[in-house]
C-alpha cells in the first residue's frame, strides 16, 4: 500500500519559467541566473512594455502549499538512520530523501527502517546495483 499525505492541496504556479537575466541571451558572459538590474536607463528595471518580467514578490508560492512536492509530502533529507527516526511521528507530512554523501550499504539499511516505520523514502532505488553477484 502507497503511503499518502495527511492532504493534498491542489499547487497553483503563478510562474513556471525561471526569471532570466536581462541579456543573458545576447552574451555568452552574462549567465542566465536571475540578477537584479541596476542601470540608471535600464528599460527592465524601468518596467517598460515588452520587457521581460522582474522578479517581485507577488510571485511567490501559497504558504500552504510551498516546497510542497507533486504527491503533497515535503521533503526532508536524512544522512543516517537515526535521523530518519525524527520522521516517525510526521511520516503524513514529510518524506524522507537519503542524502546523495551516504553510501549504498548504509542506504539499504536506511529503506528497510523507513518500510518498517511507513515513511516514504523519494529516492530507494539511487546507488542500489542488481544484486547479480549473490
Amino acid at each position: 500500500m502507497a503511503l499518502r499525505p495527511v492532504m493534498k492541496p491542489k499547487i497553483v504556479k503563478k510562474k513556471l519559467k525561471r526569471f532570466k537575466r536581462h541579456q543573458c541571451d545576447r552574451y555568452d558572459r552574462v549567465k542566465p541566473s536571475w540578477r537584479k538590474p541596476h542601470g540608471i536607463d535600464s528599460r527592465v528595471r524601468r518596467r517598460f512594455k515588452g520587457q521581460i518580467r522582474m522578479v517581485n514578490i507577488g510571485y511567490g508560492s501559497n504558504k500552504k502549499t510551498r516546497h510542497m512536492l507533486p504527491d503533497g509530502f515535503r521533503k526532508f533529507l536524512v544522512h543516517n538512520v537515526k535521523e530518519l527516526e525524527i520522521l516517525m511521528m510526521s511520516n503524513k507530512v514529510y518524506c524522507a530523501e537519503i542524502a546523495r554523501t551516504v553510501s549504498s550499504r548504509k542506504r539499504k539499511l536506511i529503506v528497510e527502517r523507513a518500510a518498517q516505520l511507513a515513511i516514504k523514502v523519494t529516492n530507494p532505488n539511487a546507488k542500489l546495483r542488481s544484486e547479480e553477484n549473490e
